[in-house]
């Protein structure tokens, strides 16, 4: 599909009863075309004010729109963008909240619609996907079945999102135990213990072989693979070389905190991850093959795939 002209509109309210603040999302789609299926992008964390934010993320929200995708893009609570209060319950990175973000917006796509009437009648509502980059790829694979400890009080939390069935997760945590440092047991408790055994959905595993997050593991590059390692088929993992925990610049153009910025990079994912949830959630669709065996046949692989 050629890359169609894109419409963008932000903020976008949704009323949230008992959530800190009232739900802002940004929505962008493709100005023509009908039966556009739903693709919700989780934002990640970082040390911008914004791009943790619906204003981040602009090389894939505008690419998967130019593909034909319906992206919304939530701020959840964890955005600076936001300056709440330290003290507020679930701060800092509010992991329950993130994953609740994204079934309100669907709960709420009538009110997306009257906000975006140039989408009224063309959105696809059978068919929603779920994206999400570092922090926001845990809250993708909450969405998706992976269940967590709730440090409070111990329980098991499951968040799945049954009108989700296909999801892209780009560089997100792997298990917990002896995996993580001191830091993140310590103080993102949540992380501890995720449990892929219930990710059943398909998804698409994007990692860097050079994502050291010293923060966060004592595992390096490979704990990013768990995702994929330790959840059911069907699975697809694309192992991006010489890729940092950026991806070669996916939470925006040219930001200061990418670390591996290669265009090169940032098209493969676009290209892929777009092959791969068209081919998903339209059984049949060829996409998804021809952009591995593209890859594959290419004389100087910027990555390599495997699936299960």
């Amino acid at each position: 599909m050629v890359n169609a002209p894109v419409l963008s509109v932000s903020p976008i309210v949704l009323p949230a009863p008992g959530r800190a603040v009232d739900l802002q999302v940004r929505v962008s789609a493709p100005v023509t075309g009908g039966d556009l299926p739903v693709l919700l992008l989780s934002h990640g964390q970082g040390h911008s004010n914004h791009l943790s934010s619906l204003n981040g993320y602009a090389p894939l929200a505008h690419h998967w729109a130019a593909q034909g995708f319906v992206v919304i893009q939530p701020t959840h609570l964890s955005s600076r963008s936001l300056r709440l209060d330290p003290d507020t319950p679930g701060a800092p990175l509010f992991w329950r909240s993130r994953a609740e973000d994204m079934s309100r917006v669907l709960d709420g796509l009538d009110l997306v619609e009257e906000a975006v009437p140039q989408l009224r009648g063309r959105v696809d509502r059978e068919k929603v996907a779920v994206a999400g980059h570092s922090m926001g790829g845990h809250t993708a694979s909450m969405l998706l079945g992976t269940r967590v400890t709730d440090p409070l009080d111990g329980t098991v939390v499951d968040l799945t999102e049954p009108r989700i069935t296909a999801g892209v997760l780009l560089a997100a945590p792997g298990g917990g135990g002896d995996s993580v440092t001191d830091f993140v047991a310590e103080n993102y408790a949540f992380m501890a213990g995720p449990d892929f055994s219930g990710m059943r959905a398909p998804a698409l595993v994007v990692i860097g072989d050079k994502d050291a997050a010293t923060h966060l593991t004592v595992r390096g590059p490979e704990w990013f693979r768990d995702p994929y390692d330790l959840s059911p088929g069907p699975k697809s993992l694309l192992t991006l070389f010489d890729a940092e925990h950026g991806l070669g610049g996916v939470s925006g153009y040219d930001v200061a905190e990418t670390t591996d910025e290669n265009p090169d990079r940032v098209a493969l994912v676009q290209r892929l991850t777009t092959a791969y949830l068209r081919s998903t959630l339209h059984p049949g669709d060829p996409a998804w093959r021809t952009a591995c065996e593209a890859l594959a046949a290419a004389p100087d692989p910027l990555g390599r795939v495997e699936s299960k």
